[in-house]
C-alpha cells in the first residue's frame, strides 16, 4: 500500500521523495505549491524520517540539505516545516539550518513550524 500511494504521489508531479542510506534508512518527502505571497514556490517538508537506531549519525541533516539544494533548484524560496512540540531533536536540527519558529495554534497541542528563505 505504501508503495502504491508513493507512486501516486510522485506521479502527481509535486512531491519528491529523497532516500537516504542502504536501507533505505531514511527517507525527506517535499512538497511543492504556487504561492500567491511569492514568485516562487512553496515547499513544505511533509516528512523527514530516519530509523531510529540510526540517528544521531547525520542521516537527517544529509536528507536536509539535499532537501534545502532540491528546493532551491525547483525554485522554492521558502520551506516549511511542521514539528510537535516534544520533539526536540528535530526542532533543534531544523533550527541549526536556519529555519526560525513562526507561531503555536492558540487553543490546540503547541506545532513549531518553520520557515526558511531559499
Amino acid at each position: 500500500m505504501l508503495a502504491k500511494r508513493l507512486r501516486q504521489l510522485l506521479d502527481g508531479g509535486d512531491t519528491l521523495v529523497l532516500l537516504a542510506g542502504e536501507g533505505p534508512d531514511g527517507v525527506a518527502v517535499l512538497r511543492f505549491r504556487m504561492s500567491i505571497w511569492s514568485s516562487g514556490l512553496e515547499c513544505c517538508l511533509a516528512e523527514l524520517y530516519v530509523v531510529p537506531d540510526l540517528r544521531r549519525r547525520g542521516l537527517g541533516r544529509a536528507l536536509m540539505d539535499a532537501a534545502l539544494r532540491e528546493a532551491r533548484s525547483r525554485g522554492a524560496d521558502t520551506m516549511d516545516i511542521g514539528v510537535d512540540e516534544p520533539d526536540t531533536a528535530a526542532r533543534r536540527l531544523y533550527e541549526s539550518l536556519g529555519f526560525t519558529n513562526r507561531a503555536g495554534e492558540a487553543d490546540g497541542p503547541v506545532m513549531y513550524v518553520y520557515e526558511r528563505d531559499l
